[in-house]
């Protein structure tokens, strides 16, 4: 009965401080997003709008590795025993894309837009019985950098 009873704390400890955890990431996510929203990031291997000379361009990355926690792994083995979305994933994947993302973006904050972005996924440990320990989400793409207009 003594060891239900821990885990079922540690059980809990781990749900709350994993949502806390999750949270701030959410929340560092948003405010960095806000001080990049001046770079585009794009798909197309074009630049978007008003087509200007280029200076110069580069090729950009950004890349994170996010673990799983112990509870993402048991709501995720809950779901595939039982079926559907598997949420906790879901969330994230998210975190990570938008993370690799703003890293991409934070390694090139003077360039006027990114083109071709490219975003890979990737499981790069395996747990017990073949489960996912961590993702490692790539994103990469080319930096544009338009020329500046003489100064008079």
């Amino acid at each position: 009965m003594e060891n239900l009873i821990i885990f079922i704390i540690l059980l809990s400890l781990g749900y709350f401080f994993g949502k806390w955890a999750e949270k701030n990431h959410y929340n560092s996510i948003i405010e960095r997003e806000k001080k990049f929203l001046n770079i585009p990031a794009t798909s197309f291997k074009k630049p978007i709008g008003e087509i200007l000379p280029i200076e110069r361009s580069d090729l950009v990355r950004g890349s994170v590795v996010i673990s799983v926690d112990y509870f993402k792994r048991i709501l995720a083995g809950l779901r595939n025993f039982f079926g559907g979305t598997i949420q906790s994933y879901e969330t994230l994947l998210d975190r990570a894309r938008r993370e690799a993302i703003l890293r991409l973006k934070e390694s090139c904050p003077k360039a006027d837009q990114i083109i071709n972005l490219r975003i890979e996924t990737s499981s790069i440990s395996k747990g017990k019985k073949n489960t996912i320990g961590s993702v490692e989400v790539l994103a990469y793409g080319t930096a544009l950098y338009y020329k500046s207009p003489p100064s008079s």
